[in-house]
């Protein structure tokens, strides 16, 4: 889906230009979007939830911490031109958003580096939206709830 957004709407620059930078781009989005199982395990997303010190397990700690070492290593190499990891806001900062609710729904504290960058991705309209969407939503998944 990714591949197709992008494809039909090239000025919106999803992906960065660069084809070696493109490629580090797809990867992180790739390893996103099937990785950190006990994170997301432990770590349901629910944008109308404040749980801070919940959704602790074995292997998040280390999830955590890969995630913010990719986030670090993106703003260092590809991301001087703005907030994002590449920069300007790409496909890789969609695929992250989920994460950047669910660290703000548990409360986990970050560097500072880390913080700038999730604090970029919950000032965005579309994810203001979202997470005014899910907190008018009547309706919860129980077993999402922890």
């Amino acid at each position: 889906i990714c591949e197709y957004l992008a494809d039909c709407r090239p000025a919106a620059k999803l992906w960065p230009e660069d084809p070696a930078i493109r490629a580090v781009a797809r990867a992180v989005s790739h390893e996103m979007h099937g990785g950190f199982i006990p994170l997301r395990r432990a770590m349901p997303m629910n944008c109308r939830a404040s749980r801070p010190g919940k959704g602790t397990a074995d292997g998040v700690a280390d999830d955590i911490a890969r995630i913010i070492a990719i986030w670090w290593d993106c703003r260092d190499k590809f991301g001087a031109d703005g907030d994002f990891l590449f920069g300007g806001f790409t496909i890789a900062d969609a695929m992250f958003a989920p994460i950047v609710s669910r660290l703000t729904t548990y409360g986990v504290e970050t560097d500072p580096v880390s913080r700038r960058y999730m604090d970029a991705i919950l000032a965005l309209l579309a994810m203001q939206e979202w997470n005014e969407a899910a907190r008018a939503e009547p309706w919860t998944v129980e077993k999402f709830e922890i």
